[in-house]
């Protein structure tokens, strides 16, 4: 066999292996078995795909959406890969509740860091009760479970943990602590049975007695046992009225005084805290605006991308008119985009962009000649969004003058000044200043003549 066979046939065994273990919930296996089935041959669709299937059962579907993506990129058409992004596309809700159960998640990440562990454990109950799949969100709330001791609840999140992915090196790691912790309080409690079954307690007054059990000791002990009691009972008696009644009224009042201190300090307390949360809901929503954008951002950002790789193919196999393609390009973000993403948006605008510009700007001249401004200035504009500068300023020069023509005289002149400024050394320039000049002439002429009228008047 040749190199090429060898590793498609290295690639097809690991996605055989992780096929075979994606079936039985082995999740952690599944993910090794396919990544390195795309080590061997990464355009490997059905490897992808199956992964973006393992991510999203596991709930990481941000990383379930990039191998479909990337699987997209690789074959467009008759990939089931579409069919996994459309029907995410048509279940928003979804979307945004795996968003929301992340921003929880990191969130608690940042209250843990604070030593704030009960705000973390409702905000990864939120969390978990959104995004039920969420493997990592169960991880972490079994880990704080048993950081605060609360080993009955770390015990039901692992277990969920487990059932969503078996072979979890993390998950399987605190099962076995947590069996390693009831051993060893199995062990304790039997300790302190088989230390019972040795003395025998009882109370005399207010104290209490512990005495070995005699093995002679029978149920029925007689008459000297009834005594003893009753004496024990006099003697308790007497010891209550005399000396303790007077010191727990003393106690009580004592009480009684510390409680009202220790309300006064709750309170105290309670409107620091009540401040404090004050302060943090103020920050808050001075964060929201920019959670917002930011969110804004990665769904413009995911959206030129999709937008590049489709363009990229229909550029190369040249079956999309030009302007088909204008109106899709003209949608992307360049600034958003990535390495491979802008070399991508470089090779198609350096070659489409100047031939639409130059078909964009001769028609617009002919719209110009013929006093159709509306189609020029639409005409132009777009030039202007694909080349400001293009033919040295020549472009917004017919812009400006067209914009004029239409008696838009403001939009005119703010084209006017920006290429006075932008392209100084330019024909272009000169003849915008020239606009300029002419229109502030204008404007002193008449003040002149007005002023020799009313001299003439008085």
């Amino acid at each position: 066999m040749d190199y090429t066979t060898k590793l498609s046939y290295q690639s097809m065994y690991w996605y055989n292996d992780g096929l075979k273990k994606a079936k039985i919930r082995d999740l952690s296996g599944a993910i090794t078995s396919l990544r390195k089935s795309l080590q061997y041959n990464r355009a490997n669709i059905a490897t992808r795909n199956l992964l973006g299937l393992v991510y999203y059962g596991r709930g990481d579907v941000m990383e379930a959406l990039v191998e479909w993506i990337l699987s997209k990129n690789f074959q467009s058409h008759d990939n089931i890969a579409n069919y996994y992004i459309q029907k995410i596309r048509e279940n928003p809700g979804e979307l945004e509740a795996v968003n929301q159960a992340v921003k929880k998640y990191n969130q608690s990440l940042e209250y843990c860091r604070q030593n704030g562990e009960d705000l973390a454990i409702i905000q990864l109950k939120k969390a978990v009760a959104a995004h039920p799949n969420y493997v990592k969100a169960h991880q972490l709330l079994a880990l704080i479970y048993m950081h605060t001791e609360q080993y009955a609840y770390a015990r039901q999140s692992i277990r969920a943990a487990h059932k969503l992915d078996t072979t979890n090196e993390f998950t399987l790691r605190c099962l076995h602590e947590l069996n390693q912790i009831r051993r060893s309080r199995n062990v304790k409690i039997k300790e302190g049975e088989k230390k019972d079954k040795h003395t025998i307690t009882y109370n005399l007054g207010n104290e209490m007695i512990i005495q070995p059990v005699s093995s002679n000791i029978k149920d029925n002990t007689g008459l000297h046992t009834v005594l003893n009691i009753t004496f024990g009972l006099v003697v308790g008696i007497a010891v209550m009225w005399f000396l303790i009644l007077p010191a727990i009224t003393a106690s009580r009042q004592e009480k009684l005084n510390e409680q009202a201190i220790g309300f006064s300090d709750q309170i105290a307390t309670q409107t620091a805290q009540i401040s404090a949360l004050k302060k943090e809901l103020d920050e808050y929503r001075s964060t929201s605006e920019e959670s917002e954008n930011a969110q804004a951002t990665a769904s413009s950002t995911q959206e030129s991308y999709e937008i590049v790789m489709s363009m990229i193919t229909h550029f190369r196999a040249n079956d999309m008119s030009d302007a088909a393609m204008l109106d899709e390009l003209l949608k992307v973000n360049p600034d958003s985009l990535g390495t491979t993403g802008r070399e991508s948006f470089d090779e198609i605008t350096s070659t489409l962009y100047p031939r639409i510009c130059t078909n964009l700007y001769n028609t617009s001249k002919e719209n110009f000649e013929v006093a159709n401004y509306d189609a020029a200035i639409a005409n132009l504009e777009q030039v202007m969004k694909m080349d400001e500068g293009y033919s040295d300023g020549g472009a917004m020069l017919l812009l400006a003058q067209s914009y004029e023509r239409s008696g838009a005289q403001d939009q005119a002149n703010l084209k006017y000044q920006k290429l006075v400024e932008s392209y100084p050394d330019t024909d272009a320039a000169e003849e915008a200043q020239e606009a300029l000049d002419a229109q502030n002439g204008g404007g002193e002429d008449d003040e002149g003549e007005d002023s020799g009228s009313d001299g003439t008047g008085e």
